[in-house]
């Protein structure tokens, strides 16, 4: 069962310096360029200079469990991390109705997005880990993510009563506890592996193959995610810092990364 949207709301957040505001800019092009239908396009961050001005900005909000969660992360080693959580509360998005569809920052648009928003209807979705995949986990991957505060607000209400448990049985990782506390509420559903996929898992070759070809986009992908290294603009460049993660320059990651933001939002804004 599939259901359609005329309005699409999609949500990211940006804290700290790691990525520019073209990292926001670009994500914006890259959505609106591959859904038919209009969009809200929110991002939640404490600094939005550089923004276009189409992006809807929510503050980054200071939350009163943030203390003993972080506290939790330290003793994980994430410091910083689960700060999505402040996306899943309920009313945080005014006169907000049906789902919202959440990207992180180190992903590239490549796709229609449609079936991303309409598979599933009423379930979180997200893609199986790759390597958690691999070791017969089921935790799903938090780089893109599709959810629906009214119904799916227990993912902030339960941080929110238990920072401290719920941080020590996720182990510091913001998707395993997503992921896990939907799957058991029979609330979640895997988007299909062939949508959404790794650089550097599913665009590269293995070594010595990697030193040789030029990574490929898969046929059927609509996001490509840069988890771990390399990020994009090593990817665009060429990648010399690790001998199984060598790539070659990317020129369709050029072109659908910066090329076509540039022509979409102009220069000032990607």
């Amino acid at each position: 069962m599939k259901t359609e949207q005329s309005t699409a709301t999609i949500a990211c957040i940006k804290w700290g310096t790691l990525f520019g505001p073209e990292y926001v800019n670009r994500l914006y092009s890259g959505v609106r360029r591959h859904l038919k239908c209009d969009i809200d396009f929110y991002c939640m961050t404490e600094d939005s200079s550089g923004f276009n001005p189409d992006i809807k900005v929510m503050p980054l909000p200071i939350e009163p469990f943030h203390e003993p969660m972080n506290a939790a992360l330290a003793v994980a080693n994430r410091q910083g991390a689960m700060r999505k959580v402040s996306l899943f509360k309920p009313g945080l998005i005014p006169d907000l109705t049906g789902p919202v569809l959440g990207f992180d920052l180190d992903v590239v648009i490549t796709g229609d997005l449609t079936p991303l928003l309409s598979n599933d209807p009423g379930k979180i979705t997200m893609r199986h880990d790759w390597v958690e995949a691999r070791r017969g986990r089921k935790t799903g991957h938090g780089s893109v993510f599709r959810y629906d505060p009214s119904a799916h607000g227990y993912l902030y209400d339960l941080i929110a009563e238990n920072p401290t448990q719920e941080v020590e049985v996720a182990r510091g990782s913001e998707q395993r506890y997503t992921s896990t506390k939907a799957q058991e509420r029979d609330d979640f559903a895997y988007i299909p592996g062939d949508l959404v996929v790794s650089y550097k898992h599913d665009c590269m070759s293995l070594p010595p193959l990697n030193y040789f070809n030029v990574p490929k986009l898969p046929k059927n992908a609509r996001v490509v995610c840069f988890h771990g290294h390399p990020k994009m603009p090593e990817a665009v460049e060429g990648y010399s810092g690790s001998w199984l993660r060598y790539s070659r320059p990317c020129d369709w990651l050029a072109h659908h990364w910066i090329d076509e933001a540039r022509r979409d939002l102009g220069d000032e804004w990607a």
